[in-house]
C-alpha cells in the first residue's frame, strides 16, 4: 500500500481527513442513500426479469404476477427518489466542506500574501486557489463516494449470497474483490507513473513552446530555427508515445473489467441453475442475471477514478506544505490618540535561508510627524512599511502603536493606517464605489468633498454619469496622477491618523509629481506621514529624513540639517536635481 501515493499523502494530511471526521454522519447518510439507490436498481431489474419470464408462461395464481408488478413499481419509484436524495446530500456535504476548505486555504495563504512573489510562482498560486480546490472536491465526488458505495454493495452481495450458498458467497467475495480493489490498484500502480510522466512532459512542452515563441526572432536570426523545430517535434513524439501506451493500458484494463463482469454473470447463471433448478428455474435465472447489470454501473468507473488519485495527490501534497492558518485574535486592541509608532530592535528576513532585509532597526515616529524613508531599491523600504502595517511579522524585535504590536490588530489596522501604493488599483465599477472603498457608509456629499480636496471634482463632473460613471478595467480613463489622487481620496474618506506613501509618484512627469506631492502634503496635514521614496523632489516638506542601507539606518535628520552637514545627502540631492556631471 506504500506504493499508492494517495494513501501516503493521507497519513499526515491536514486538509481531507479533518473534514471527513467533522461531517462523518452526513457522509454516512450520503453513502447509505447511494447504496439504497443501487439496491433499488438491482431490485427493479430482478423483479422485472422475474415478471417478464413469468408472464411468458401461464401463471396458475394471479399473485405470482401481481406481487412482482407492485414490487417493480415500488423499486421504480424509490430508485430515482433515493438517487435524487443521495445527490442532494452528497453535493450539499461537498459544498459545505469546500466552503470551509476554501476559507482555510485563504487564511493560510493570507499569512504570506505580502511576499507571494518571493515564495511562490504565480502559476503555483493560481493552482492553489483554483485547480487544487477542484481536485480535492473531485476526490470526494468521483473517488471516495463511489468507492464507499461500491464497498457497501460488496458487503450486501457477499453476505446475501453467502447466507443462501456459502461457496457462492466466497466466489463473489473473490470476483467482486478483484473488481472493486484489484483492478483499481493495478491501474494506479501501472498507469500512475506514466500519468506523472505525461504531466511533466506536457508542462515541459508548454513551457518550451511559450519560451521559444517569445524568442522566435532570436531563433530565426541565429539560423537555428530548424533545431528548435526538431526539438519540439521530438518532445511531441515522446508525449504522444506516452499517451498511446496509457490508452492501450486503459483499453486492456477495461477489457479485463468487462471480462470479470461477464465471469460474474456466468457464475450467477450457474449458481441460479443449481440453486433454483426445476420447472420455474428460468424465471429465477433471468431475475438474478438482470440484477447484476445495475451493479455494473456502480463498478465500471472505479478504475479510472482510482487512477485520477495520482493527480489529486499532487494537489494534496501542495496544500499540506502550506502553513497552518493564523489564529484569529478576536479581542481587537483599543488605543486612543495621539498615536506613536515605535520600531524596537527589529530584524527581518523572509525565510531562515535568506539574508536579513532589516537588521536591529530602532526608530520612533512621533504623532503628526512627517518622515521620509530613503534608500536604494531592495534595501527594505517597502518591507518596513509592511511591518509597520502588521502585514509581516518581525523576525526579531517588535513594532508597536501606543505599545500594542501592529500584528495584533489584524484587519482593524486599516482603522489606523492607510496606504497609497506606487500603482493604485481602480476596480471596474463606478467612481463612487471605488472611492467608497475607504468608507462604505460615506454619502455622495462626503465623496464630492474629498474629490474637491484632491482636485478631481471638476474632472468627475465632466464624466458622462458623474460619480456613477464606470471606470473601466484597471481605471485606464484616468492618468497616473489622477489615479494617485483617487487613492488619496479613499484615504481622506477613511480619515485614518497614519498614512504610508509607498513611492506614490513613480512614473509621473516632474510637474505632475510636484502637484501630487503638494496635494498629499496639504491634505494630510496634521496626520502622521511616512513617505517611502528614492526621489528627493518635495523632500524639504518633511520633518525628518532617514536613509536605509544594508538594512540599517545610516542617516537621520531634518532635510535642512542633512543638507548642511551630510555629504552623502548633498550628493543625492544634487543628483536628483541634475546638478552632478
Amino acid at each position: 500500500m506504500d506504493k499508492i501515493p494517495l494513501l501516503k499523502a493521507l497519513r499526515n494530511d491536514r486538509w481531507v481527513r479533518p473534514f471527513l471526521r467533522k461531517y462523518r454522519w452526513t457522509l454516512v447518510l450520503a453513502i447509505s442513500l447511494g447504496v439504497l439507490t443501487f439496491v433499488c436498481a438491482g431490485g427493479l431489474m430482478f423483479t422485472a426479469g422475474y415478471l417478464i419470464s413469468r408472464c411468458a408462461t401461464m401463471p396458475f395464481n394471479i399473485l405470482l404476477v401481481y406481487v412482482p408488478i407492485v414490487l417493480t413499481r415500488a423499486f421504480g419509484i424509490f430508485r430515482p427518489v433515493f438517487h435524487y436524495a443521495e445527490r442532494l446530500t452528497s453535493h450539499n456535504w461537498v459544498f459545505k466542506m469546500t466552503s470551509m476548505f476554501r476559507k482555510k486555504l485563504y487564511d493560510s495563504l493570507e499569512r504570506d500574501a505580502v511576499f507571494f512573489n518571493s515564495k511562490y510562482r504565480i502559476g503555483d498560486v493560481l493552482g492553489l486557489l483554483s485547480e487544487d480546490v477542484a481536485h480535492i472536491q473531485n476526490l470526494y465526488l468521483r473517488t471516495i463516494f463511489p468507492m464507499l458505495v461500491a464497498c457497501g454493495l460488496y458487503l450486501i452481495i457477499v453476505i446475501s449470497l453467502g447466507v443462501l450458498t456459502p461457496w457462492m458467497g466466497l466466489l463473489m467475495l473473490v470476483l467482486f474483490g478483484l473488481i472493486i480493489f484489484g483492478i483499481p490498484v493495478w491501474s494506479i500502480l501501472v498507469n500512475g507513473a506514466r500519468q506523472e510522466q505525461e504531466k511533466q512532459a506536457t508542462n515541459r512542452l508548454y513551457s518550451d513552446l511559450t519560451d521559444n515563441v517569445m524568442g522566435i526572432t532570436d531563433w530565426v536570426l541565429s539560423g537555428n530555427s530548424g533545431k528548435y523545430m526538431r526539438r519540439h517535434d521530438s518532445d511531441e513524439k515522446k508525449l504522444f508515445s506516452s499517451q498511446r501506451v496509457m490508452h492501450r493500458f486503459n483499453n486492456l484494463r477495461d477489457f479485463v473489467l468487462q471480462m470479470m463482469i461477464l465471469l460474474v454473470i456466468i457464475s450467477v447463471i450457474a449458481w441460479a441453475s443449481y440453486r433454483f433448478g426445476g420447472h420455474w428455474g428460468a424465471n429465477w435465472i433471468a431475475a438474478f442475471v438482470l440484477c447484476v447489470f445495475p451493479i455494473d454501473e456502480a463498478l465500471v468507473g472505479l478504475p479510472a477514478a482510482a487512477q485520477q488519485t495520482n493527480v489529486y495527490t499532487d494537489s494534496l501534497v501542495r496544500l499540506n506544505k502550506l502553513p497552518e492558518p493564523a489564529k484569529v485574535n478576536r479581542q481587537v486592541p483599543q488605543i486612543k490618540a495621539p498615536y506613536q509608532i515605535n520600531v524596537d530592535n527589529v530584524s527581518f528576513k523572509y525565510s531562515p535561508s535568506t539574508k536579513l532585509i532589516l537588521e536591529r532597526l530602532n526608530l520612533t515616529i512621533m504623532p503628526g510627524e512627517k518622515l521620509a524613508i530613503l534608500g536604494r531599491s531592495g534595501t527594505g523600504k517597502s518591507t518596513m512599511a509592511s511591518l509597520i502595517r502588521g502585514d509581516l511579522y518581525p523576525t526579531e524585535g517588535k513594532i508597536t502603536i501606543n505599545g500594542v504590536p501592529t500584528d495584533e490588530f489584524g484587519d482593524h489596522i486599516a482603522d489606523y493606517i492607510g496606504v497609497v501604493h506606487q500603482s493604485p488599483y481602480l476596480f471596474n465599477t463606478t467612481v463612487l464605489n471605488n472611492i467608497r472603498l475607504g468608507n462604505e457608509d460615506a454619502t455622495e456629499e462626503d465623496v464630492w468633498n474629498v474629490l474637491k480636496r484632491v482636485g478631481l471634482e471638476e474632472k468627475i463632473r465632466q464624466l458622462p454619469d458623474g460619480l456613477n460613471t464606470k471606470i473601466g478595467e484597471a481605471g485606464l480613463i484616468f492618468s497616473g496622477g489622477e489615479r494617485h489622487r483617487l487613492s488619496l481620496a479613499r484615504i481622506l474618506l477613511k480619515d485614518v491618523p497614519i498614512v504610508i506613501l509607498d513611492e506614490p509618484t513613480v512614473g509621473l512627469d516632474p510637474l505632475t509629481e510636484q502637484q501630487v506631492i503638494d496635494t498629499f502634503i496639504n491634505e494630510l496635514a496634521g496626520k502622521t506621514l511616512i513617505w517611502i521614496t528614492h526621489h528627493l523632489q518635495g523632500i524639504d516638506a518633511m520633518d525628518r529624513v532617514i536613509f536605509l542601507e544594508n538594512g540599517r539606518i545610516t542617516m537621520s535628520g531634518t532635510p535642512h540639517e542633512l543638507w548642511e552637514t551630510n555629504s552623502h545627502y548633498q550628493k543625492l540631492k544634487k543628483a536628483d536635481q541634475g546638478l552632478l556631471n
